[in-house]
């Protein structure tokens, strides 16, 4: 049983990004899907540490870290930059 729900959650992850990109009229890749795992799983969400009562609010939560993070406006810096002169 335990293993069912880890498949179903394994699925659902992997579905998820499908849904995502399913206003647009081109196809989605098997590349493309796995790249989108990719980012949410380097965002926090683990599908195998996933509890299924948490799921939907779990990888919501790491799909909007990912588009935080791949937005123009307001999205994560991960650099650092300085300006002016060093204080005396």
């Amino acid at each position: 049983m335990k293993s069912l729900v880890q498949a179903v959650v394994i699925a659902a992850a992997l579905a998820a990004p499908v849904a995502v990109f399913a206003q647009s009229n081109q196809p989605v890749t098997r590349a493309q899907v796995r790249a989108d795992m990719v980012q949410v799983e380097k965002a926090g969400f683990n599908p195998a540490r996933s509890n299924p009562n948490e799921y939907p609010a779990n990888v919501q939560a790491a799909e909007a870290r990912v588009a935080a993070q791949n937005s123009a406006i307001g999205g994560v810096n991960n650099g650092s930059s300085q300006a002016g002169q060093a204080a005396q």
